[in-house]
């Protein structure tokens, strides 16, 4: 992508809503056909469809390709010979990938060898639905965005026939989507120049380069001039009558606080200091402000209801619906990914098959997450395994009965040895005998099992299964392929209570701190979340210090946001990318203990009884800092002019 094409360049949306089939049919058009330059704008309709594309403009992380992947931190573990996968390349440092394997919903829409426009299947979800923009690919789908967003918002006084309240809800979106796209670029390229005008295509472009909390400043203020011009539910304003109970998704005053607060957070993380001051620690002042714009989200929420947390019973549907016809999400979810492909094909298709070993799914590449991921979700008590492989008597773990009494979400987001996976055992076949083979129902994930060996170059690699994002009956067998529907949650309540804890932690000084007009501890805000799973508060050997605090903030983090995008910016943010453990993927191998029977054992899978229990390292990233901090930019930007710099190292 060049970044000047999509910042400075003409935005032709109307001549392409009137695009036909031929290019000759477009130029016969008809005498005064001509629509006039205010057209788009002159009133609170016609603006809208201006600003909808903006939302149709979002990048699409898990609907992007066939097999999407977008977790690039210790989370996940791709077959190891696929060479098309962006968390392989990332696994052995090569960054450049992000804009050159197949699969990644990051790239732009030039080739970065030939600088040739990229070609698209349009059979496929990696499409964008909105075609005037660039199909698809985020990095180019941010700039675009941020163009867009400055070409509203220079025309917002052609909005002649409108309400105040109408104008404010255009100029609102229009301010918050050029804060977000900003947000979305330099949390993974750095500072950036801060593009808040229409330029001129014919203008000199030589905008510098700003530091990491530079650029964030500016896109706080975005999104606080959007919070002052929101409403909290469009669906109590008058404009937002006309489409009265779908508004859902419409930019409000909560979501740009919450992006205002993550903004500020990142900025005052230890990485991001770092980059800007030199400092390797949080930035006491920006942590301030974070957790005082978390402060006002969850006081909104507290007083109005507009999203709260989903209660136990009904966690599963904040991630994924079956047969219902409806997006997951629940009262949850504040801010997705795009919405506008199909989902349900989507996730049929493009990554539950990638899931399972080819014995109950015979199709795709495999993922499995990395087995020290799972040694994140400790015990149901609360407290952490400080190592798999050793009973720990604070904790009560035991590695000979390793399911045992452990963080509810363990069992929510995993299979692990001896769970069922396959309802109806009388349709899996020996390859053989041509019989029903009751070895393939049940999770065998010992050395030597089968879900281990059957196939070994797309085997459960790691010992462990995914089944966060849909039942664990997705199979061959069972009639569970059709009908899940998923849309990524980009941000939800859980995450927003999270970050209040790091941000008040960090800017108040303490575990037992509050934020300014709130009255939750940040301890409180983690508690907050174990609630709802069940699991114990946050124990008091955690709470001397703002770092032993962090630990656990940490470890909550890998485990409620668990395979949602976000541990690869949270490791690189925290300045552990590099460091042990994160910097490992590992398998888990063991021994089913012969004092069990099969019955007993497929009965209760969380009472079962190994021995041998250990862990061996899969992959060891080897990186180097600040290198691999950030990725680099497409060398073709970064020639535009001098000012626009590459990232060090690259």
């Amino acid at each position: 992508m060049k970044i000047k094409k999509y910042i400075s360049g003409s935005l032709l949306l109307l001549s392409a809503l009137l695009l036909t089939a031929s290019c000759k049919d477009y130029l016969d058009k008809e005498p005064k056909s001509d629509i006039p330059a205010q057209q788009p704008y002159l009133n609170f309709k016609n603006f809208q469809g201006f600003v909808e594309e903006l939302y149709t403009a979002m990048p699409i992380m898990t609907a992007h390709q066939y097999h999407g992947a977008w977790n690039f931190g210790e989370d996940d573990y791709w077959e190891p010979a696929e060479s098309r996968q962006l968390p392989n390349a990332i696994d052995q440092g090569n960054y450049w990938a992000w804009d050159d394997v197949f699969y990644s919903y990051l790239k732009s829409n030039k080739d970065p060898n030939t600088g040739q426009k990229r070609g698209m299947n349009t059979s496929t979800n990696e499409r964008m639905i909105s075609d005037v923009s660039t199909k698809g690919y985020y990095y180019d789908l941010c700039w675009f965005g941020i163009r867009k967003a400055n070409l509203g918002l220079a025309n917002l006084d052609q909005m002649v026939d409108a309400t105040i309240e109408e104008k404010n809800l255009i100029a609102g979106q229009l301010y918050f989507f050029r804060a977000w796209n900003h947000f979305m670029l330099m949390q993974l390229w750095g500072g950036l120049p801060y593009i808040d005008t229409a330029l001129d295509p014919n203008s000199v472009f030589d905008l510098p380069r700003l530091s990491y909390q530079e650029t964030a400043d500016k896109a706080a203020e975005d999104f606080q001039k959007a919070a002052d011009l929101l409403p909290v539910d469009w669906d109590q304003t008058t404009a937002g009558k006309a489409t009265l109970g779908k508004n859902n998704l419409r930019i409000n005053k909560i979501m740009a606080l919450a992006y205002k607060g993550k903004d500020l957070l990142w900025a005052g993380s230890p990485m991001m200091n770092e980059e800007s001051t030199g400092s390797a620690t949080y930035n006491a002042d920006f942590c301030k402000r974070a957790a005082d714009a978390f402060a006002q989200v969850l006081k909104l929420c507290d007083e109005t209801g507009r999203y709260e947390l989903a209660d136990w019973d009904h966690y599963s549907e904040i991630f994924y619906t079956y047969k219902q016809n409806k997006f997951n999400g629940l009262k949850e979810v504040l801010f997705y990914e795009n919405t506008a492909v199909g989902h349900i094909g989507a996730w049929r298709w493009n990554l539950v098959n990638d899931w399972r070993p080819p014995l109950i799914n015979n199709s795709g590449i495999k993922c499995y997450p990395a087995a020290n991921y799972t040694d994140y979700f400790g015990m149901a008590n609360g407290l952490p395994i400080p190592d798999i492989t050793k009973a720990d008597a604070a904790s009560g773990y035991n590695p000979e009965y390793p399911y045992r009494n452990r963080d509810p979400r363990f069992y929510y987001n995993f299979i692990y040895d001896a769970v069922k996976t396959v309802l109806d055992g009388s349709k899996i076949l020996d390859k053989s005998t041509g019989l029903p083979d009751p070895r393939k129902q049940y999770a065998s994930l010992f050395e030597g099992g089968l879900y281990r060996t059957d196939t070994p170059s797309k085997c459960c690699f790691t010992g462990y299964m995914n089944k966060k994002f849909t039942s664990q009956y997705m199979n061959d067998f069972d009639d569970y392929k059709e009908g899940s529907v998923l849309v990524m949650p980009l941000l939800r309540l859980a995450d927003v209570y999270l970050m209040y804890a790091e941000a008040t932690a960090n800017g108040y000084g303490s575990a037992t701190a509050t934020a300014s007009g709130y009255s939750l501890t940040a301890a409180g805000a983690v508690d907050k979340i174990r609630d709802r799973a069940g699991v114990g508060h946050v124990d008091a050997k955690f709470l001397g210090s703002v770092d032993q605090f962090m630990s656990e903030v940490r470890r909550e983090r890998a485990v409620e946001l668990s395979f949602e995008g976000h541990r690869f910016t949270d490791l690189r943010r925290w300045l552990l990318l590099d460091k042990a453990p994160y910097n490992k993927k590992t398998a888990v191998y063991f021994d089913r203990a012969t004092d069990q029977k099969d019955a007993d054992r497929y009965a209760d899978p969380t009472q079962n009884h190994v021995l041998n229990l250990r862990e061996v390292v899969l992959v060891e990233r080897h990186y180097t800092l600040p290198k691999h901090n950030w990725l680099p930019f497409p060398q073709r930007d970064v020639q535009l002019y001098k000012g626009f710099s590459q990232n060090p190292g690259w």
